[in-house]
């Protein structure tokens, strides 16, 4: 056993390396004027440099001369917990603490069970109020699908400094501001009523309990990923000394998707007094997640009814445009009072309830509030909602036994790296909180973008899906279709959006909300310089082209002929029919061009000094057209005479359209350099260089080049400068052998290496702006052998939420599309499984710490169960079947274990 042992004075790390009990060297770190994060980021570097291979440490007890002698760190933000943590994940091992040490039977097993702890928990210790507790709450966020509550503590109330909300899938309303001298509309996703508010005032006091008007000694929030369990720890003294802890435990019920229960106990601790709890209903709350829409049009809902009798309340609410109603109804129950004795306070806008009782010192008075919320846009759940909860537990059993059903299809175990296992299941949690198989199959929604997390992008629906998809194709295949008839049951609105702009088919919008109306918005604020400019994003035609890549994927690995048929083929040839009509002939270039686009990079909306916006020849747009035009036809295919011509006559689609689209396929043109760099679009090689040095130098984080070269007055659209280099997404979709036929069928020919060349060029010229950039280029590095590239950019992915890389996005909810990547490239890139194919094929590729992966995915209608290890594959299928493993042919047995070793 080779680990560390970890002691801080007022200005010294001491790092004793051990070998079992033996002491083998000893290091001295110094330091001054210690911080958190800031100081531990130092300190784990130097250490990892000098002990690059220990499995564990231990840390020693502070001394009181640390906090006397380092103004910056208390025991609220640096105690001995919060150390540990930060440590551990920064030297990416295990760490006790010395009784924990001192208690172990044996210390290989005390760091094994510390580890799995680690990877199945976030902790957050203290507090740090403004956009850092906005990002604590975005990723503390419990839910089941239907909704999502914000990870705060009962007494957070709507500030600045902290927000609580609850999100309901699919509940969005549409309300007009006032911009820059003009009245623009918004679609928003809507905060609705607050039911989690609980407080305390001790007899004595004027004041209700709160984080901003008492001395905060402990708080610790631990949300537990394996059950959904939210719990925090505080220890809290009110103005007149009187010291009291709070525990309070929430759940959203994953079994129920109505139900969340909240458990609030109460223990004073050096006092024996009356308390009064406040127990809030609040229907005052609106929109505030998102500091820059803050001065836009924030209140979406009105009151209908306030009702409370005894230990109930009722609040029903509706929508101002979109009239969609929401009710909350809640009970509390406790066994220090009766329901009797409860005091409601009713106003306009809230009930109030109050419950006086004498509280005895180190004596715990627990209370429990059940609460459940309906919306009409659910219909089967309006009308005959299931039974409120009567017990915290018995909720919190019955939503455990759910969560352990998804785990147990959707976990990935990594050994040997205890950041990626954690982070993995911390990106697999919140898209299960985001969707889920127990509530989307009652529900009319997708994913946003941003999850039932936060109110960013408006949780409008994007592109983003292209990422998240898979990730329910793979393990909740009966999730994806609800995803996908999301987008058939806007179908219409699609075609009546191609045909208002001109076009045939269905051109669905960028943004994507209540009905599948266009709902990206009109004017967009830059941050770096306060000034709002026109936003041409809806030109990101490219969604359509998603969509059509989700139903192909999820056709492909599921074998769901009937989907295809019923829905699928019928917005395939839609969309197909959009990009037709999109497509002009250019007789001088005997070539197909389609022109008024953005691609997936946002930063060029338009050529240098053009009064029109849009774009020429993108090529992530043009190969993804060809491709959906050769796919399209297998898809008809599957269809007999008969539900063919029912097809074409009810999509008026004519043999002429389809010979079009066979001539486009062959015909569309792509701007290609003698080096074989594929132009992001064309003209794009005529643009100027970025000095990416002084950049750097001047503003450091230059991830959003597009504001900073605007807030200077110049334009992004003047220069080489991607968000995201959409030409490399094109082998995020596609194998590089199905680009290949692409670019031959079209006539070009490209040097062998064009994709290296390609990786190269556009990673010199993008600033990563999107966290999807990284996770993508990390694929594409992998597939060309760049091995040490490939997985620093999986980290910064991994990484780009939990650690905020963005500064205050996180803030605004979780990225939906970056997390279900990384889950994706896990599988696809580093255990190198392929689903596209008929057969399932494995490719291991496992990074270097990685000792194995073991995981299930369905591919085919059967279920696989398989670890991937740097020597062999250990596969487990539901059917008898034939794998392909290194390109070589296997039959595998139903229901056994076969081991191939390579």
């Amino acid at each position: 056993m080779h680990y560390l042992f970890l002691s801080l004075t007022q200005d010294t790390l001491y790092v004793q390396e051990k070998k079992q009990q033996l002491h083998v060297s000893q290091q001295e770190f110094s330091f001054s004027d210690f911080d958190v994060p800031n100081t531990i980021e130092h300190l784990a570097v130097r250490i990892n440099e000098q002990f690059p291979t220990i499995s564990g440490a231990v840390l020693d007890t502070i001394p009181p001369e640390f906090y006397i002698e380092n103004p910056h760190v208390t025991p609220l933000n640096a105690g001995v917990e919060n150390l540990i943590k930060h440590f551990s994940e920064l030297l990416n091992c295990p760490i006790l603490t010395i009784s924990e040490q001192l208690a172990a039977v044996d210390l290989a097993t005390a760091f094994k069970e510390k580890a799995e702890y680690s990877t199945w928990h976030l902790d957050y210790f203290g507090y740090t109020p403004g956009k850092e507790e906005y990002s604590v709450e975005s990723l503390l966020t419990t839910g089941n699908g239907f909704m999502g509550l914000r990870g705060t503590i009962p007494e957070m109330t709507l500030t600045k400094e902290h927000y609580p909300a609850t999100y309901i899938a699919g509940l969005y309303n549409e309300e007009q501001s006032e911009i820059a001298g003009q009245i623009v509309e918004n679609e928003d996703f809507v905060n609705t009523p607050n039911n989690q508010y609980i407080s305390i005032k001790v007899a004595g006091t004027d004041e209700w309990l709160s984080l901003e008007n008492a001395v905060l000694h402990h708080l610790h929030r631990n949300l537990d990923l394996k059950s959904g369990l939210f719990t925090s720890h505080m220890i809290i003294e009110d103005a007149h000394q009187h010291q009291v802890k709070i525990t309070a435990h929430k759940i959203v019920n994953m079994a129920q998707m109505n139900n969340y229960s909240i458990k609030y106990s109460v223990t004073p601790l050096n006092f024996s007094k009356d308390i009064t709890l406040k127990i809030e209903t609040d229907g005052s709350v609106y929109n505030f997640n998102v500091e820059r829409y803050r001065n836009l049009t924030a209140k979406h809902f009105h009151i209908t009814h306030l009702e409370a009798e005894k230990n109930k309340t009722i609040l029903e609410v509706q929508t101002n445009h979109s009239n969609i109603s929401i009710r909350q109804s809640a009970k509390i129950i406790g066994d220090f009072f009766e329901a009797d004795t409860i005091r409601h306070s009713i106003n306009d806008k809230k009930i109030e309830q109050e419950i006086l009782f004498y509280a005895e010192q180190n004596k715990t008075y627990t209370l429990e509030k059940h609460v459940q919320v309906q919306a009409s846009i659910a219909e089967a759940t309006w009308e005959n909602p299931a039974a409120q909860a009567t017990s915290f537990d018995s909720e919190f059993a019955e939503s455990k036994h759910a969560w352990k059903e998804l785990w147990e299809k959707a976990d990935i175990q990594v050994t040997g790296d205890l950041m990626s296992q954690k982070l993995l299941r911390i990106h697999t949690y919140h898209l299960l909180v985001s969707a889920s198989p127990f509530s989307n199959d009652q529900l009319d929604v997708s994913v946003t973008a941003r999850g039932l997390h936060g109110e960013a992008y408006r949780g409008h629906i994007f592109w983003d899906e292209i990422f998240i998809l898979p990730f329910y194709i793979l393990h909740f295949p009966d999730t994806a279709k609800q995803l996908l008839m999301y987008r058939y049951n806007r179908l219409s609105k699609a075609k009546e959006n191609a045909q208002e702009s001109g076009y045939d088919g269905a051109m669905y919008p960028w943004q994507s909300g209540l009905d599948g109306s266009e709902d990206t918005q009109k004017l967009h604020l830059n941050p770096l310089n306060g000034e709002w400019g026109e936003d041409h994003s809806i030109l990101q035609r490219h969604v359509s082209l998603a969509i059509a890549y989700n139903i192909w994927m999820y056709w492909n690995n599921s074998g769901d002929d009937q989907f295809i048929k019923a829905y699928g083929a019928e917005m395939l040839l839609e969309i197909a029919n959009f990009w037709r009509s999109a497509a002009t002939f250019d007789e001088k270039t005997d070539r197909y061009f389609i022109d008024k686009v953005m691609g997936p990079d946002e930063f060029h909306e338009a050529y240098p000094n053009s009064t029109e916006s849009g774009l020429k020849n993108n090529a992530y747009t043009n190969i993804m057209v060809v491709w959906l035009f050769e796919e399209l036809e297998n898809i008809l295919s599957l269809l007999n005479t008969q539900e063919q011509t029912a097809l074409f006559n009810k999509t008026h689609t004519t043999q002429e359209n389809l010979a079009k689209m066979k001539d486009i396929r062959k015909r569309l043109a792509l701007e290609i350099n003698e080096d074989g760099i594929i132009a992001q679009y064309e003209g794009y090689f005529a643009l100027k260089e970025v000095d990416w040095e002084q950049a750097k130098e001047k503003y450091g984080n230059i991830y959003r080049m597009d504001r900073i070269l605007k807030a200077e007055g110049q334009s992004p659209d003047d220069y080489k400068v991607a968000k995201q280099a959409d030409t490399l997404m094109l082998f995020y979709n596609l194998n590089k052998e199905k680009i290949d036929e692409i670019l031959a069928e079209l006539g070009y020919d490209l040097p062998a290496d064009y994709l290296e060349k390609n990786l190269l060029y556009y990673l010199d010229r993008t600033s990563h702006g999107s966290t999807l950039s990284r996770i993508v280029h990390a694929q594409l590095a992998e597939e060309v052998a760049f091995h040490d590239l490939s997985w620093k950019l999986y980290q910064e992915a991994l990484h780009s939420d939990y650690q905020d890389i963005q500064g205050g996005t996180t803030a605004e909810g979780i990225h939906t599309g970056v997390m279900a990547a990384t889950i994706y490239v896990t599988l696809t890139t580093y255990a190198g499984i392929d689903i596209k194919k008929n057969d399932l094929t494995i490719k291991p590729n496992l990074p270097k710490n990685w000792a194995d992966m073991t995981f299930n995915i369905d591919h085919k209608g059967i279920h696989y169960h398989l670890t991937v290890s740097k020597q062999s594959v250990r596969i487990c299928p539901s059917q008898d079947t034939t794998i392909l493993v290194k390109d070589q042919p296997y039959q595998v047995i139903a229901h056994e274990e076969t081991t191939i070793n390579y």
